[in-house]
């Protein structure tokens, strides 16, 4: 079991990541390698500002492919949701859609302004809550009825803020570890995972903390597959 959920985010073939190689070039000659300008984008026709130092829910695509699976059938109206790592609060915004509330998170100061920038663009500031910190920390013992993680899933050292929304060393620990704690009975997760990354030690720890794993949904490029994965905490961990 364990095998095929790594083998899901295992690194594509030799050919396709040259492919993702000559794709990043054209990124640049169209000048979208340009992550720290400002740049107005639109997400499934909704206003998101990004700005300097904050992760790009269109560019690289993972934000984009995560919006595009919140619906009324995974947030029911009076749910409470959590988006761990909320970048330009893009989650936080299609979750607030049907949820009664979301709690949005994140380590970089930007992209807080970011996202309280963007809750208000999209006319949900009075749903969205958005606040600073190191995953769990700001939440005090809060739980919550859905989270969503589009986690640093590179195995690495940050250099900087903007950095952190791909790397890390030990995110994948922290976030397994107080997850189950920070869930609601019936509570559930979704943490997006590719290829281009070190995803296989998120899952590794998931099934160290005894989660259920199950795909939620799945997307292939050409260069690059992304994964939704769905996890349950073990019987009695949100008693």
């Amino acid at each position: 079991m364990i095998a095929d959920q790594v083998g899901r985010v295992a690194r594509l073939p030799l050919t396709a990541r040259l492919l993702g190689k000559a794709m990043a070039f054209g990124y640049r000659l169209a000048g979208k390698h340009r992550y720290d300008d400002f740049r107005f984008e639109r997400v499934h026709g909704a206003p998101f500002l990004v700005t300097p130092s904050v992760f790009n829910p269109k560019l690289p695509r993972t934000g984009e492919f995560f919006a595009a699976q919140i619906d009324s059938r995974l947030v029911h109206r009076d749910a409470v949701v959590l988006d761990m790592g909320t970048g330009s609060g893009v989650c936080a915004v299609f979750a607030a859609r049907y949820a009664q509330r979301v709690v949005a998170v994140d380590i970089n100061p930007a992209a807080v302004r970011c996202a309280v920038i963007n809750a208000l663009l999209n006319d949900l500031e009075h749903k969205i809550d958005v606040r600073h910190g190191d995953l769990f920390a700001p939440l005090h013992g809060e739980r919550f009825d859905l989270v969503l993680f589009n986690p640093p899933f590179v195995r690495e050292a940050p250099r900087d803020h903007r950095d952190q929304a791909w790397r890390s060393t030990d995110v994948a620990e922290r976030f397994a570890a107080g997850l189950a704690a920070h869930l609601k009975p019936g509570g559930a997760a979704l943490v997006l995972l590719s290829t281009f990354g070190d995803g296989g030690v998120f899952l590794r720890e998931f099934h160290r903390q005894g989660f259920e794993i199950a795909v939620h949904a799945e997307r292939r490029f050409v260069n690059e597959r992304l994964t939704l994965f769905r996890l349950v905490p073990p019987a009695g961990s949100a008693a």
